[in-house]
């Protein structure tokens, strides 16, 4: 249920209690005296309020916006519409990928205030990998997300009429876009206030990306792409801090970075924070090769996320999509199937070159832009962190600018593999 009235007024425990109390459905979904409910904020992320409410016959969770940047406060205004983006967003991945993304339960509109079922016991997947947690259901259950919400939002599978009011639907979170525009792909590789890096281990590093003109003519080039390849409506922001997961669940969460963009956005971003989890593992270790085994599992995430995306993707494309691109009529018979097989393998591999590259941008960014990453952040001796850090750097660094070097994803792990005990000059 989505409500418009009221003004905005951000709610604190006590206000957001009266709030709850008012709303029948919520209510009797808490169960027991208003009095009685718990309220605890929980939000650790950068930019909203969140918290878990629980009464005597079960709990909730609320997520409000606020009117700025949280992680810098209102020296940074930032538009409350975002939550009405990412209801839309849920609503239609919801539609698209039943399961795996919570159940929304109210929203208003007014308030930039969203109530979703309380996921337990789910945790972030990222917190999971920095304790070395595996998770057996993930690849299933990402791969799934991803190619049935970015196909199914794509021309291969809608009218250019549906495509182009999906665009429009979603054009107006251009402020969030821009906090993308600026932090993955641009302020890195400038001077920035806001940026911060493991000094002074990494200053050379971080003075080397300002200087060099090939990272940034290639990080351009995605930045175009980024602002100008509308394929597909994308959650934004899909990384393991957007991912909550138990031994047998996942759900996605946090799509308030939703708008229409390149696809290998969204799924570079997935890759980008497995590696990440991956060269960040050394620095966790108590003693030296502990942790092996769940390494070796996040490489063979990194190759099988990838490969069953691709398959799951070609299968909803072959299975009769009714597009408005590549229409049927045009390939018809046995030559055409051919050929029309061929070119979807090429766009497959086109995507996967834009994969490589989204995921080279999201690295670099959680190292050396503003907000950072507790895969590395949790290391405490900031020399191991910085290994740790330069050696996704490097590996990032390549992918950037040795396209390819990287045919297949299998490239990209074995490039990982050998940087996993490389040792920095500092």
């Amino acid at each position: 249920m989505a409500q418009g009235q009221g003004d905005y007024r951000i709610l604190h425990e006590a206000a957001l209690r009266d709030y709850l109390a008012g709303v029948a459905d919520l209510a009797a979904t808490l169960g027991g005296e208003p009095a009685s409910w718990s309220i605890t904020e929980v939000g650790d992320g950068n930019l909203n309020l969140v918290f878990i409410v629980k009464g005597g016959r079960g709990g909730i969770a609320v997520k409000q916006a606020l009117p700025y940047v949280r992680l810098v406060g209102e020296s940074w205004p930032l538009p409350l519409s975002r939550a009405h983006y990412e209801y839309l967003a849920l609503s239609r991945q919801a539609e698209l990928a039943p399961g795996l993304v919570p159940a929304l339960l109210h929203h208003n509109e007014a308030l930039a205030l969203t109530v979703m079922e309380l996921l337990e016991p789910h945790i972030i997947m990222r917190k999971g990998m920095v304790a070395g947690s595996q998770y057996p259901r993930f690849v299933d259950d990402i791969t799934t997300f991803m190619a049935r919400t970015l196909f199914f939002t794509s021309d291969l599978a809608v009218s250019a009429a549906e495509k182009k009011q999906g665009i429009a639907a979603f054009a107006g979170n251009h402020a969030l876009c821009k906090i993308t525009e600026d932090l993955i792909f641009t302020d890195p590789y400038r001077v920035a206030e806001q940026n911060r890096w493991t000094a002074p281990y990494l200053d050379a590093l971080a003075a080397e990306l300002r200087e060099d003109m090939d990272l940034h003519v290639a990080i351009s080039r995605l930045k175009l792409k980024f602002m100008a390849s509308p394929e597909a409506l994308l959650h934004g922001d899909l990384h393991t801090g957007s991912i909550m997961v138990t031994g047998g669940e996942t759900r996605v969460i946090d799509p308030e970075f939703a708008f229409y963009g390149p696809m290998g956005f969204d799924v570079g971003a997935v890759l980008a924070n497995l590696l990440m989890a991956y060269f960040a593992s050394a620095g966790h270790e108590r003693t030296p090769g502990e942790r092996r085994a769940f390494e070796a599992w996040v490489l063979e995430t990194v190759e099988t996320v990838w490969n069953d995306f691709t398959r799951k993707f070609l299968e909803l494309w072959r299975a009769g999509a009714a597009g408005d691109a590549y229409p049927a009529s045009l390939f018809a018979g046995e030559t055409g199937a051919a050929r029309l097989e061929a070119e979807r393998q090429a766009y497959m591999q086109r995507l996967f070159a834009d994969t490589v590259g989204f995921a080279a941008a999201k690295t670099i960014r959680r190292i050396f832009g503003l907000a950072h990453n507790i895969d590395f952040e949790l290391i405490e001796d900031p020399r191991r962190r910085a290994i740790s850090e330069a050696r996704a750097v490097r590996l990032a660094r390549a992918m950037m600018l040795e396209v390819g070097a990287f045919p297949t994803i299998a490239d990209v792990t074995a490039a990982a593999r050998k940087l996993r005990d490389w040792q920095p000059e500092f």
